[in-house]
């Protein structure tokens, strides 16, 4: 009997460890993202330069604190409008940001290539380039949910490239998205004529924290021609219209 009541008591007690130890069950689940992008380019002939797109991105806590991460990627574009830029993950200040996707615009064969770092593969798509872009006028949109004021910050040379300075201010009325309350983002601009480029830009959402970007390291020279080639060891997928049987 005593025997048989050990044996029990053993058992309840490894039925209590096996539940205890038991992960609960969940279904899968997704994360939200945010894209935060760096300084956009024209496809524009005849405007060469290159210089490191960086972005510092802060965002506030409910606890009050705030947490910051950045990037530095290269960009360039050559006298035909072709277009370089690099992808990179986000780290923390003071960590270099690794490098995880490489694109290449080509406004003259009307292709653009993306190209993976960590699978070294690139696919070739068709591409239509954008040449202009049209400020929106000051005042009321979107069925009057939202007003759009602008305002000028004056003049500055950013690294020997005379710059214009705008901020722009989004006021989205109460219930357009959601909000309790008016919404506000603002935006800075500092543009190059000469570039016909931002080489900073501020944006500030309550929504996504602060993001700063400008370019370093600018150079009006034409860029290194490699840059628009194909990394050498990456196989490629042409997926173009025109490709064909190729696909």
């Amino acid at each position: 009997m005593i025997r048989y009541a050990l044996c029990l008591l053993a058992g309840l007690a490894f039925m209590a460890g096996s539940i205890a130890a038991q992960e609960p069950e969940r279904g899968p689940d997704a994360s939200a993202s945010t894209r935060v992008p760096g300084i956009s380019l024209l496809a524009l002939p005849g405007k060469p330069f290159s210089g490191i797109d960086n972005i510092e991105w802060t965002r506030t806590l409910e606890d009050g604190s705030t947490i910051t991460t950045h990037t530095t990627a290269q960009l360039a574009r050559d006298s035909q409008g072709r277009m370089y830029r690099e992808n990179h993950h986000f780290v923390p200040l003071g960590k270099k940001s690794p490098t995880y996707q490489i694109h290449i615009y080509d406004p003259v064969n009307l292709s653009q290539t993306y190209c993976s770092t960590s699978t070294f593969q690139c696919v070739i798509t068709d591409y239509r380039p954008v040449t202009f872009f049209e400020t929106m006028p000051a005042g009321s949109f979107d069925n009057g949910n939202r007003v759009l004021a602008r305002e000028s910050l004056g003049s500055q040379v950013i690294e020997g490239v005379y710059t214009n300075g705008t901020r722009e201010t989004v006021t989205v009325n109460p219930g357009v998205l959601g909000n309790e309350m008016p919404l506000i983002t603002t935006r800075e601009f500092w543009y190059s004529d000469e570039l016909e480029t931002n080489l900073a830009v501020t944006r500030i959402d309550p929504r996504e924290g602060k993001q700063v970007i400008w370019i370093s390291n600018i150079s009006v020279s034409e860029p290194d021609p490699s840059l628009f080639k194909i990394p050498a060891g990456y196989s490629v997928r042409d997926l173009r219209a025109s490709a064909g049987h190729r696909r």
